[in-house]
């Protein structure tokens, strides 16, 4: 077993081993796709089409900006605090190896909590899923990475928990904007919908996969870039210390 699927066993394991880790992470999406569905008004119908089904691509925006650059980054910044990169660092497995760890963990229980999501969402309210389940997932994929590269990013460059946080806000909320969770994409204006169409998570590229015709592949090239570019930049620039 290499290093790298230790550290992976390892990381699983101590995440599993904490509650509030395993129930946000899964079980959040759903929860708040349930509890803003409950309101009488999301489930009106304006041209042709009900509030929820065009706002749950933005409550996997949440899902991925909480996950991504909360919790990944306060994780390994508190490993620092702790002293645990620095036991680490007595051992031969290389720093990258720890981030690539946390990036795995995270991104799995992403991806299977933004699944219990769409079956919750299709149980309860009736939401269609993906038009193009290839080309969502796809999608889904590249802006996972590419949010939560940006998470180890502030990670890597902060020293405490606390510094960690701030580092990762910068990208939040500008994230949080442009993926409709503030103001609905349809009432921003054209040039803010063009540009948040390629920042991720991709939020445009999830809609069009969801209720239109696929995402556009320079909105995939443009994520696939975010995603190894950030998590690269991550991997050179994080040291134990």
């Amino acid at each position: 077993m290499s290093a790298l699927t230790k550290l992976t066993a390892t990381e699983a394991k101590l995440a599993l081993r904490a509650p509030f880790f395993t129930a946000f992470g899964l079980l959040f999406p759903a929860v708040l796709l349930l509890a803003i569905g409950a309101i009488p008004g999301m489930r009106a119908v304006e041209n042709g089409r009900r509030f929820i089904d065009g706002w749950a691509p933005s409550m996997i925006v949440v899902a991925l900006a909480m996950l991504g650059l909360q919790a990944i980054p306060a994780a390994v910044a508190t490993y620092r605090e702790t002293g645990v990169l620095r036991r680490m660092a007595t051992t031969p497995v290389h720093p990258a190896n720890l981030l690539v760890a946390q990036l795995l963990v995270h991104v799995t229980t992403a991806l299977l909590g933004i699944g219990l999501l769409i079956v919750a969402g299709a149980a309860v309210f009736g939401i269609p899923g993906p038009r193009h389940p290839l080309s969502f997932l796809l999608a889904l994929v590249l802006g996972t990475v590419s949010v939560f590269s940006l998470g180890l990013l502030s990670a890597a460059l902060a020293k405490t928990a606390k510094t960690a946080s701030g580092i990762a806000m910068l990208a939040f909320i500008p994230i949080m904007f442009f993926g409709g969770v503030y103001v609905p994409r349809q009432f921003l204006p054209e040039v803010i919908q063009r540009i948040g169409a390629y920042l991720p998570p991709g939020i445009q590229a999830l809609e069009e996969s969801w209720t239109g015709a696929g995402a556009q592949p320079l909105q995939l090239v443009v994520l696939a870039g975010a995603a190894i570019g950030t998590a690269a930049l991550a991997a050179k620039v994080f040291r134990w210390e």
